[in-house]
């Protein structure tokens, strides 16, 4: 199974492309899209839109991990992050990805095992699991990377038969074989 973890955001855009297999993970590409502060925000969201419809192509991800938004201080900075990952999800429809969405108290407690475990404690777990020599660059785009293996390692506690879009959401769909 091919995973695009999503740390979603209008100025940088954090992915981590990883390859799940019998219970082992590897790192196939990581980065960020970066979208320059000058431009007006619609300019910004439809690069970003473009940005992941060529990860869509290159990777063909069998699924989409995105962070959930939440909000601290900063509304403004919020609101532009919330029209950014709406882009990135409606990218991920189009190529028929299925989404699944962590808080990040899920993410810590799926790659470190403590859901408040600190960001320095994630990255060095996301490093030793992929046996990587250096923790992935920039930060968005090693958060990403947990977000893939947070699905990675969840995905299979899931009930056979079922395939969720995400975990109470009502929107369990029974595969017919």
């Amino acid at each position: 199974m091919v995973i695009l973890g999503i740390d979603p955001g209008f100025a940088i855009v954090g992915f981590g492309v990883i390859r799940s297999e019998n219970g082992r993970q590897a790192l196939l590409q990581c980065g960020a899209v970066t979208t320059p502060a000058g431009l007006p925000l619609p300019t910004r969201l439809r690069q970003i839109a473009d940005d992941m419809e060529t990860l869509m192509l290159q990777f063909k991800p069998d699924a989409m991990a995105v962070e959930e938004l939440f909000f601290n201080n900063n509304v403004t900075t919020g609101i532009g992050v919330a029209q950014a990952r709406g882009v990135i999800l409606v990218a991920a429809e189009r190529f028929g990805v299925p989404i699944y969405e962590y808080s990040p108290s899920e993410v810590k407690l799926a790659v470190v095992g403590y859901g408040k475990a600190e960001k320095r404690q994630v990255m060095d777990m996301t490093k030793r699991l992929l046996s990587l020599k250096a923790v992935p660059k920039p930060d968005d785009a090693a958060d990403a990377v947990a977000i893939a293996l947070c699905h990675a390692r969840t995905y299979t506690s899931r009930l056979p038969g079922l395939e969720a879009a995400r975990p109470g959401s009502g929107r369990y769909k029974v595969r017919q074989d």
